[in-house]
């Protein structure tokens, strides 16, 4: 039996190989839900939730609602109890990795690649930002600060300034450079 502490590290490495340049977030949390791992790649945010064979589908219909307001891609990774199961609880856009125990080694395999999830909103991942982040693409673009407004405030002013996928793609490098340190 897996368990969701046996399967990341390996599951990390297998994104790497198959992604290429990619940034990790673990447990971020988005709406009612926080998601496993949350992967940033040139092509957007992939939210991934791990469903390891000690895991239920409890809570499962909600954490599908909430992943597709804010991620561009989804993937749910799921131990062989849930494999043959799995397409059943998620939509038909999201990818399907299985993982098992194969000679001592943990074994991951892409059964479904993931589609665009066409219910993703850019307003919600705004919310991932910092407003150090959002304060430096106000930079870049030479907008007024707003130093003294709220978080909020500034990811509707960004929103109604910048096109979106101008926006986007500025969302996406300061996740890929985002410092903890600082």
């Amino acid at each position: 039996m897996l368990y969701d502490k046996d399967i990341r590290d390996d599951l990390c490495d297998f994104l790497e190989e198959k992604y290429g340049r990619i940034r990790f977030f673990e447990e971020l949390t988005m709406g009612k839900s926080r998601a496993d791992i949350v992967m940033v790649t040139n092509n957007g945010l992939y939210g991934i939730e791990i469903k390891s064979d000690a895991d239920t589908y409890q809570r499962l219909e909600r954490q599908v609602k909430d992943y597709d307001r804010f991620y561009d891609y989804n993937i749910v990774v799921v131990g062989t109890t849930h494999a043959g199961h799995i397409g059943e609880h998620v939509p038909d856009y999201w990818g399907i990795i299985t993982v098992e125990l194969v000679e001592g080694k943990v074994d991951l395999y892409e059964y479904r690649s993931p589609s665009p999830c066409p219910k993703a909103k850019l307003i919600n991942q705004m919310h991932f930002l910092w407003k150090s982040e959002m304060r430096h693409i106000q930079d870049k673009l030479n907008l007024y600060k707003y130093s003294d407004k709220s978080r909020a405030y500034i990811r509707k002013y960004l929103m109604d300034k910048v096109p979106h996928d101008e926006l986007k793609a500025y969302l996406i490098d300061e996740l890929f450079e985002r410092e903890y340190h600082l």
